[in-house]
């Protein structure tokens, strides 16, 4: 299932594929404990990312391709994870269960998870809380704060209306 994405603000801020894992992202700022990137693959479309003390790398961006907003999750310890395979997961923002299906693919060797969205909820309720956990069948994957994920956020708002 694909969580149903942002409001009139953000719809028009991502106007413009599911997330190819462009090496050559732009830095257009940082907030808090978040760098504010662009990714030309996406049609320039921005997005905030963080590495977490358990190695993973997460970014929250707009697919300005799909007109959709996505979170990507990445980290060494995940191993098995089929390029393209679909895996029914769930995400965990203090106690507010979601359910999607991530895609699986690799950064720079790195097994990960790609989840579209396009559900305004889902992104504010990131921006709101504390802590994000993501679950598949086997059990929690990954646990990450989220502090500062709300000004970096409205950064990356900022940041897609510069994009045009």
């Amino acid at each position: 299932m694909r969580f149903s994405f942002l409001g009139a603000a953000l719809l028009a801020a991502a106007t413009g594929a599911a997330p190819a894992m462009a090496q050559e992202l732009k830095q257009w700022g940082s907030s808090d404990y978040w760098d504010v990137m662009v990714d030309p693959s996406l049609g320039n479309g921005c997005l905030i990312q963080s590495e977490f003390s358990d190695g993973s790398i997460v970014r929250i961006g707009f697919d300005r391709n799909e007109g959709a907003g996505y979170v990507l999750a990445f980290n060494d310890a995940w191993g098995d994870i089929q390029e393209g395979e679909w895996y029914p997961v769930m995400f965990d923002l203090d106690g507010q269960e979601y359910e999607a299906e991530a895609r699986g693919m690799y950064l720079e060797g790195m097994p990960g998870a790609d989840i579209l969205f396009d559900n305004q909820d889902f992104l504010f309720d990131i921006a709101q809380k504390y802590t994000m956990t993501l679950y598949t069948e086997e059990g929690e994957v990954m646990s990450i704060d989220l502090t500062g994920s709300y000004k970096a956020l409205e950064a990356a708002i900022v940041c897609q209306e510069e994009m045009g």
